[in-house]
C-alpha cells in the first residue's frame, strides 16, 4: 500500500528534471537582463514570467521565444534602415543647407559689387552730364565772344576804309591843284537806270563825292595879286605840298597795315573758333555717346540689384527652413545614432538569451520524451 501511494520513481525524476529546466532557462534570461543597460524591451521580463509560472508548457513558451526573437530582429532591421536614412537625410540636408549658405554669400558679394559699381557709373554720368554741360556754356561763351570780336573787326574795318578813302580823296584834291597831271576824276557810282537815263539825257548825272568848300572862292589859273612890300612875289609852295602828300601816304600806308593785320587777326581768330567748335562738337558727340552706354549699364545694375535682392531673400528664406529641417533631423535621429551599436548589442544578447533559454527548453523536452518511454516500458514488464 505504502509503495502504491508514493509516486513511482520516473515520475519523481520527470518533476525535478522540469523544475531544473524551467531554472536553467530562467537564469538564462537573468543573465542577460543583467547585461543589459540601455534597451529596455519587455521580451525577457515576459519569458521570465512565463517560466516562473506553471501553468503554461514548454512547447507555448519556444512559440513564444521563436516570436520574440523575430520581433527582436524586426526591430533591428528598422533600425538599421531609419539609422541609413538618418545618415543619408543628414548628409544630403547638411549638404544643402552648406550649398544655401555659400549662395546666401556669393549673393552677398555680388551685391556689394553691383552696389560698387553703380555708384561709379552713377559718378561717371555726373561727371560726363557735368562735362556736357560745361562745353555748351564754352561754346556759347566763345560764341558770343566771337560775335563780339567779329562785330569790332567790321567796325573796325568800316572805319580804316572810311578813313583810307577820305585820305585818298584829300591826296587827289592836293593833286588837282599842285600836280595837276596826278589828279584823277572823281568816279560816280550810278546804277544800272540811272546810267541808262544818263545816257539818253533823261537826267543829269549824280555830283561826285569831293570836300565840300565851307567857303567858295573864284578859281583862277592866274597868279595871285603881288604881296605887301614887305613880301616876295607869290611863288606856289611845291616842297610844303611834298611833305603834306608824304604825310597823307603815311596814314595810308599805316591804314593798309592796320587793315592787313586786321584781316590776318580775324582769318586767324574765325580759324581757332571754327576748330574749337568743331572740337567741342566732336567732344560732346563722344561724351553723349558715353553717356547713353552709362545710361544703360547703369540700369542694368539696377535690374541685377533688383533681381539679386530678391534672390537673396529667398535664398536665405529657403536656407532657413533647410535648418529647421536639419534640426529636426537630429532631434528625430540624433538619439538613436548615438545609441543605435548600444541597442544592437542589447537586442542581439536578449536574443542570444532567448535562444538559450529555448536550447535548454528543447533539451528538457527530450530528455522528457526519453523519460517517458523508459516508464512506458518499466510499466508492461511489471504487467
Amino acid at each position: 500500500l505504502f509503495k502504491k501511494t508514493l509516486p513511482s520513481p520516473s515520475l519523481m525524476e520527470l518533476r525535478i528534471s522540469s523544475k531544473d529546466v524551467r531554472q536553467h532557462a530562467l537564469e538564462a534570461i537573468q543573465g542577460a537582463k543583467k547585461s543589459r543597460k540601455h534597451h529596455h524591451g519587455s521580451h525577457l521580463s515576459f519569458i521570465a514570467l512565463a517560466l516562473r509560472g506553471k501553468s503554461v508548457g514548454f512547447e507555448k513558451i519556444t512559440a513564444m521565444i521563436d516570436e520574440m526573437v523575430k520581433l527582436l530582429g524586426e526591430e533591428q532591421t528598422q533600425d538599421d534602415g531609419k539609422k541609413s536614412y538618418c545618415e543619408q537625410e543628414l548628409d544630403k540636408t547638411e549638404d544643402d543647407l552648406k550649398n544655401l549658405e555659400r549662395r546666401v554669400s556669393d549673393i552677398g558679394k555680388a551685391l556689394d559689387e553691383a552696389r560698387d559699381t553703380l555708384d561709379a557709373v552713377t559718378e561717371d554720368i555726373a561727371s560726363l552730364v557735368a562735362g556736357i554741360k560745361d562745353t555748351d556754356k564754352k561754346v556759347a561763351e566763345a560764341t558770343t565772344f566771337r560775335q563780339k570780336e567779329h562785330a569790332a573787326y567790321k567796325e573796325s574795318m568800316t572805319a580804316n576804309v572810311a578813313a583810307k578813302k577820305v585820305l585818298e580823296i584829300a591826296a587827289n584834291r592836293l593833286a588837282k591843284f599842285y600836280t595837276p597831271k596826278l589828279y584823277v576824276a572823281p568816279t560816280v557810282d550810278m546804277s544800272e537806270d540811272q546810267r541808262i537815263a544818263v545816257n539818253f539825257g533823261v537826267e543829269e548825272a549824280p555830283p561826285a563825292t569831293e570836300f565840300v568848300q565851307v567857303r567858295s572862292h573864284i578859281a583862277s589859273s592866274a597868279a595871285p595879286p603881288p604881296p605887301p612890300e614887305t613880301w616876295d612875289a607869290y611863288q606856289k609852295q611845291s616842297q610844303g605840298h611834298g611833305g603834306v602828300v608824304a604825310l597823307i601816304n603815311m596814314l595810308k600806308a599805316d591804314l593798309e597795315k592796320e587793315i592787313t593785320e586786321s584781316k590776318v587777326e580775324e582769318k586767324d581768330a574765325q580759324a581757332e573758333y571754327e576748330e574749337f567748335m568743331a572740337d567741342s562738337a566732336s567732344k560732346r558727340t563722344s561724351d553723349v555717346t558715353v553717356l547713353g552706354n552709362k545710361e544703360y549699364v547703369k540700369a542694368e545694375l539696377e535690374n541685377s540689384i533688383q533681381k539679386l535682392t530678391g534672390d537673396g531673400k529667398s535664398t536665405k528664406a529657403e536656407a532657413y527652413m533647410k535648418a529647421e529641417t536639419l534640426r529636426d533631423l537630429h532631434v528625430e535621429c540624433d538619439w538613436l545614432l548615438s545609441n543605435f551599436e548600444t541597442r544592437k548589442d542589447a537586442r542581439a544578447s536578449e536574443a542570444g538569451a532567448l535562444k538559450d533559454a529555448k536550447a535548454v527548453l528543447a533539451g528538457a523536452d527530450y530528455s522528457l520524451v526519453q523519460i517517458g518511454s523508459s516508464s512506458r516500458l518499466m510499466l508492461r514488464k511489471s504487467k
